[in-house]
């Protein structure tokens, strides 16, 4: 560091105090207010679930399913 002068290196320390402290400032804004909080995320919604599908079909189910299509099979 001594080759990029002193000028050079506080620059150099003062945009890593900057790029530090933005995170941890909006943090403590945002999340230490719970109303903040709230309003921000609850005005976005992440997750959408898709409609519920029908259940799957049973192991009975299948199997009378199999025995249907079997028979058909056998009177072609």
């Amino acid at each position: 560091m001594s080759n990029l002068g002193t000028s050079k290196g506080i620059l150099e320390i003062a945009k890593f105090a900057i790029y530090v402290s933005i995170p941890i400032c909006l943090m403590y804004v945002y999340a230490n207010n719970t109303k903040n909080l709230q309003r921000f995320m609850g005005s976005r919604s992440y997750v959408v679930y898709p409609p519920e599908a029908p259940p799957p079909p049973t192991p009975e189910e299948i199997r009378e399913i199999a025995k249907e299509i079997a028979r058909k099979r056998s009177l072609r």
